[in-house]
Order: structure tokens, then sequence, then C-alpha cells
């Protein structure tokens, strides 16, 4: 037993602080410091994936209404071709009118707000450019807009805006005494005809004579449909008064015209609408494709109005006759001379626009000159053209890769294959690539944009999947 005076046992020895020593003191909040840290880290990486991930979800489902509404748009061509009264072309103009309010309600997201911050890109990295939806859509949406416009009528307006025309020509020319003749004797058949067409009383003298038949026309108050056979009449009429206008002699160009009158340049004048009268013959001259006329009224109306008309003559003719002429105006770097040297489809055309592909200083006339070698099957030049596939311009490499596919050159495969698989390049340029690869045709050729049904680019998807369509 003890008496009170016990010694420590040595476990309490060990664990009693020395009276003169403040007991230790863990370190302050240490380990949940570094777990807190860890547990920031986390969460702010967890939110970046979120973020990415939210922005991934946002752009598919965009994509996904882009692909319905263009879808609806393709219909709509679809019911506009088939079109054939003016009721169908109401209810295609109130399908137009629901898809541009659907384009509008879907509130498309501006492709900048996915595109990645810079310092987010690795050294070096280009961002990829992304489809604008909502532009892509509004310009399709246009074109059909445009193109029910144009497929509408004719009206009774139309008629009147023809009489108006040729009022505008006679009271703005100069004629000669023979002219006025011409004139009056032009619009007394035009009246003659209106008359009987509408069982209507036109009278008058010259231009009050035009004046009648307008207001007789508006009064008729003429419909597309049950007036169509009229219509057309007066039209047929209008067209004759104003080749009758045309024909009439005016003091105006009397010089050159006598020169284009001795070399027959409007020889093959019947009727026309068109004023001057030498932009008529300049058409008819192009359904005979007849390139020396076109060339002679260039060579004496050297206004730039009729030399552009001339020039857009020879390229919907692509006659080779019109080569030299052509490679003079190339020279002086005029694009519509160069897009008609690759419409003629003729070798002795290569030399007036393959210097052109490496203008890289005036994209648009290399990108004419691009197109121009593929359409005249200018193989020699694939490599040259190969190397514009990496060009700063995303056009101009589009337009290199259709080129390639235009040439069908099979040592186009490789490169095209790589434009293709490269992510990073942008939707347009890759569709060009499958586009190429799908001209060019081979079994190789096939394959390689055959491998990119799956992409989620709706563009490369379609024509990845002609290229399938053709393997099978």
């Amino acid at each position: 037993m003890s008496d009170g005076d016990e010694e420590p046992t040595e476990s309490e020895e060990t664990d009693a602080p020395a009276p003169d020593e403040p007991e230790a003191e863990e370190p302050a909040n240490a380990p949940e410091e570094s777990a807190d840290t860890d547990a920031e880290a986390t969460d702010a990486e967890d939110d970046s994936g979120e973020e990415d991930a939210g922005e991934d979800d946002v752009r598919a489902a965009e994509r996904e209404r882009y692909e319905e509404l263009a879808a609806d748009l393709d219909a709509a061509g679809e019911a506009l071709e088939a079109a054939e009264t003016e009721d169908d072309l109401d209810e295609v103009e109130a399908d137009l009118e629901d898809i541009e309010t659907a384009i509008e309600e879907a509130d498309f997201t501006d492709p900048e707000e996915f595109q990645p911050d810079e310092e987010e890109l690795e050294e070096e990295e280009e961002p990829e450019e992304l489809l604008d939806f909502e532009e892509e859509l509004t310009n399709e949406l246009q074109d059909l807009q445009d193109d029910l416009e144009e497929q509408r009528g004719p009206y009774g307006e139309d008629v009147v805006s023809e009489i108006e025309s040729a009022k505008s020509t006679v009271e703005s020319t100069r004629w000669t005494d023979t002219g006025d003749e011409q004139v009056a004797d032009a619009i007394d058949a035009f009246t003659d005809d209106v008359s009987e067409v509408l069982d209507a009383d036109v009278a008058g003298d010259d231009v009050a004579a035009l004046d009648a038949a307008a207001e007789a026309v508006t009064d008729a108050e003429l419909d597309a449909d049950d007036d169509e056979a009229e219509i057309a009449t007066l039209l047929e009429a209008t067209d004759t008064l104003q080749s009758g206008v045309d024909d009439s002699q005016a003091f105006n160009d009397l010089s050159s015209r006598q020169k284009l009158q001795y070399e027959g340049f409007y020889d093959v004048l019947n009727k026309h609408k068109d004023y001057p009268p030498e932009w008529a013959a300049v058409k008819e001259w192009t359904k005979r494709n007849n390139a020396e006329m076109v060339a002679l009224c260039m060579e004496h109306f050297t206004s730039g109005y009729m030399e552009e008309h001339c020039l857009e003559a020879f390229v919907r003719m692509g006659n080779p006759d019109a080569i030299d002429v052509l490679k003079e105006k190339a020279q002086r770097r005029n694009l519509t001379a160069v897009k008609a040297l690759g419409k003629t489809g003729h070798p002795d055309a290569v030399d007036g626009v393959a210097d052109y592909i490496d203008s890289d200083s005036n994209p648009n006339l290399q990108k004419t000159a691009l197109r121009a070698v593929g359409e005249l099957g200018a193989t020699e030049y694939t490599e040259d053209v190969a190397q514009w596939l990496v060009a700063e311009n995303e056009d101009v490499r589009s337009q290199a890769a259709r080129t390639l596919g235009l040439l069908g050159d099979t040592r186009a495969v490789a490169p095209l294959r790589d434009v293709l698989a490269d992510d990073e390049e942008t939707e347009g340029v890759r569709a060009s690539a499958a586009w190429a690869l799908y001209q060019i045709g081979t079994a190789e050729a096939l394959e390689a944009a055959a491998e990119h049904t799956d992409t989620r680019s709706f563009l490369v998807q379609s024509e990845a999947e002609k290229a399938a369509a053709a393997l099978n």
C-alpha cells in the first residue's frame, strides 16, 4: 500500500508535459489546407469540363436544328420546281415565310462563341472555322425566294413596264427624219395589237398613244393564271414595239453602227427588246456560236458596258475561236476573260490562265485561274495546283481541291486524303476535298472519301456518302 507519495508510472512520465514546457501544438490546418487546395483544383477541372461539354451539347443541338431546317428548305425547293399556278407559288411562299420565322426563332449562336480562347490553343495552332448555321440557311432561303419571284407571272404589270421602257427610249433618243417615221409606225402597229387583244379603244400619237395603251392594260386587271394567253400576246407585242423603236434610225453611235452594218452584224436581228440593239445582236450571235461577230462588236464598241457583255457572251459560248481575243484581255487580269478561256476547253487556252494560279496577292484572280485550269484538264499543272491546298486564303484552298477533282489526276488522291483527314481544316475545304475525291472516282479515291461518312460535318458527310454509294 502507498502512503500517498507513489512514484508516477513510466507511462505517466512520458505523457505528462514538463512544468516549464508548453504543450506542443499540431500544425494548424496543415492537412486540411492540402485537401482544400486539391479539392479546388478538382472543382475547377470539373467546371471546365462541364463548360466544354455544355458547349458541345449546344452546338450539337443547333446542328440538328440546322439540318432539320435545311431539309425543310430542300422540300420547299422541290415544291417550287413542281409549282404550276400562282396558288402553288403562294403555298411555297407561305412555307418559306414559316421557315424564315423558324430560322429567326432558332436563335443560333454565333460560331465565334464556340471558338477556344487563343491562350488555350497550342503553339501555332489555328482555330477551326465553324459553319455559321444562320448565315447558311438565310442564304439558301434568299436564293429560293429569288427563284420564286422569277417563277411568278408574267403579269399585266410586266406589260406596262415594257411599254414604259419603250416610251423612255422614244423620249430620250434623238431620231433622224427616217427614225421619226419608223418610231411612229412601230407605235401604231403596237396600239392596234393592244386594241385587238383587250377590245379597247387605244388612241393617240406617239408617246400619248403609249400612255393610253399602258392605261388600258392597267384597267384590264389581267390575272396571271386566267389571262395567261392575253398577257403572253401583249408581251410579244411589246417585244415587237421595242424592236421597232430600236431599229429606228438615231444619231447616237451612227458611225460605229454603219461599220457593223457593213460587216453584217445586224443581219441576225428580227425582233428584240434589249437596248441598245448591239446587245440584242450579240445575244443572237451567241446563240449561233459565232465568236467572230461578238469580237467585232467588242472592237467597235469599247465601252465597259459592251465589253463586259461581250466577254460574258464568250463565257456562254466556250468557243475556241475567241482564244486570241480572250488572251489579250486576260493579260490585263480581266477575270471574265480568264473564266471564258477555261470554258473553251481547248489546250491552246492554258497558257492564257496558268500564270495566274500563283497570284496569291489577288485571291479572286487566283481562284478563277485555278478553276479554268481544271476545266481545261491541264494535268501538267496538278502539282502546281496541289501546293495551294495549304494557301492562307480558305477560298483558294477550297478551289484548289475542286480543281484537282476537275483534273481527275490520281496523283492528287494522297494530298486530298490528307486535307479531308485534317480535323483542324475548315468544313468547307474538307467538303471540297471529299467532292474532288469523288470526282476522281478511282477505288482508292472513293475509299479515302468514304472513310468519313460518320463525320460530324454535314457537308463532308454528304460528299463522303456519295463516295460510299459509288463504291457499292
